[in-house]
């Protein structure tokens, strides 16, 4: 089988989940068929099984960068390419709207099926509009698009599959729950104190630690917040970069501030960490903190369990499918999210309900110990990259036989 992927992060360039989903589950299908891998950026990699092509724009040379739409004309232009490079293949999975528009060319000139993973939706993600302008309009009638005439869907989580059946109208019968994996031999207990003294941490103070980007959905805001009313007796780590827009990077710049003015041991590492280094911060923190106002699915969570460690999440999106409340850690309930703001409906009651739950944590490590180790005995147990690949080549040839008989 030739499966072509279609995706804007690859390998060097990831900034998010989906990109770290299409990089091990890219490497774990080459060890089942031919994989095609098109993306953003100037990767070029040639494997037994693999072919990787990063496309670079050059069809939109025709305006300056003061037209406010050139990044979403160099994305579309990207797409033209990406299908223009792809002359054959037996399957197209697309991973986000980055690159839908592609998908839906080249199925049209294979006649292959055409597959699409929800990382998210681009209708529950309004607060864009401040990053991508009316571009968030287009991106979102693409993605649209795409749903309706995609042969397959993967959800990354059982949520995930209502919140497209609900948002696209496609049919249940079209939408199959795989989920997101790790690879639990790189994720494991690792520690390295000279690497925490390096970003000015204190091995010796418990630390409650979030990784993730500076955009709405992720809920920093709510977490620094939330930091007042942690316990005195630990620091707060956080590991956040690549703001969506310069108002929101102002934003949480104003909160630290003012967090630092009322505790210490507030430490901001806004460089994007390589995975190695992510990994021994995830061990040595005492709690993993995931405040997300909108996650389909949250990765980084089986990250932080993998290394055992205990995560205290909003009960959003799919974050109640991968902790175990009470066990692997501890779940907030998150009542309803402003679409236009998207601000919870009680900020307050959510920061302080937050804070209670990470300070029982900080208070007693061996309750964190307890439900570290279970957190990573969960993840072996469910989450490996290898059991994912399989079941999502064995949806594949159910999407093709499906596609055949319906084309023939």
């Amino acid at each position: 089988m030739k499966i072509a992927l279609f995706t804007n992060e690859f390998p060097p360039n990831i900034y998010g989940g989906a990109g770290v989903h299409i990089d091990f589950l890219s490497q774990e299908l080459a060890k089942l068929g031919k994989v095609e891998v098109r993306c953003f950026g100037n990767q070029s990699e040639d494997t037994e099984n693999m072919h990787v092509l990063g496309v670079n724009v050059s069809l939109t040379k025709m305006t300056d960068d003061s037209n406010p739409h050139i990044k979403m004309f160099q994305n579309l232009s990207r797409n033209v390419e990406m299908a223009q490079h792809t002359p054959d293949a037996d399957i197209i999975h697309c991973h986000t709207w980055y690159s839908h528009l592609a998908g839906i060319f080249s199925r049209e000139l294979l006649q292959v099926p055409l597959l699409l993973t929800t990382h998210s939706l681009e209708t529950h993600r309004p607060w864009k509009v401040e990053q991508l302008g009316n571009g968030y309009f287009l991106s979102r009638w693409i993605e649209q698009q795409a749903y309706k005439t995609s042969d397959g869907i993967i959800a990354v989580s059982q949520q995930m599959k209502q919140d497209v059946i609900e948002a696209y109208g496609v049919d249940p019968e079209k939408v199959t729950v795989i989920h997101n994996g790790i690879d639990p031999e790189f994720y494991k207990p690792t520690f390295d104190s000279e690497l925490l003294v390096e970003y000015g941490i204190d091995p010796t103070v418990p630390f409650v630690l979030f990784v993730g980007r500076i955009t709405r959905q992720k809920g920093i805001s709510q977490l620094i917040s939330a930091a007042k009313h942690f316990n005195k007796n630990c620091q707060v780590v956080l590991c956040a970069g690549a703001p969506d827009t310069p108002e929101i990077a102002a934003e949480i710049e104003a909160l630290i501030a003012n967090l630092l003015a009322e505790r210490d041991g507030v430490i901001l590492i806004s460089e994007m960490l390589s995975r190695d280094k992510i990994k021994v911060l995830y061990s040595h923190a005492r709690v993993f903190a995931c405040p997300s106002l909108y996650e389909p699915f949250g990765i980084i969570n089986l990250e932080a369990m993998a290394c055992e460690t205990p995560v205290v999440g909003s009960a959003v999106g799919g974050i109640p499918e991968i902790i175990v409340e009470g066990t692997t850690g501890f779940l907030v309930p998150l009542q309803s999210v402003s679409r236009t703001n998207f601000n919870p409906a009680d900020p307050e009651g959510f920061q302080k309900d937050f804070a209670a739950k990470v300070n029982l944590l900080l208070d007693d490590e061996n309750l964190a110990s307890r439900m570290g180790k279970a957190g990573r005995l969960k993840v072996l147990e469910k989450f490996s990259w290898e059991s994912i690949a399989k079941t999502t080549f064995k949806y594949y040839e159910e999407v093709i036989s499906r596609f055949e008989k319906e084309h023939a």
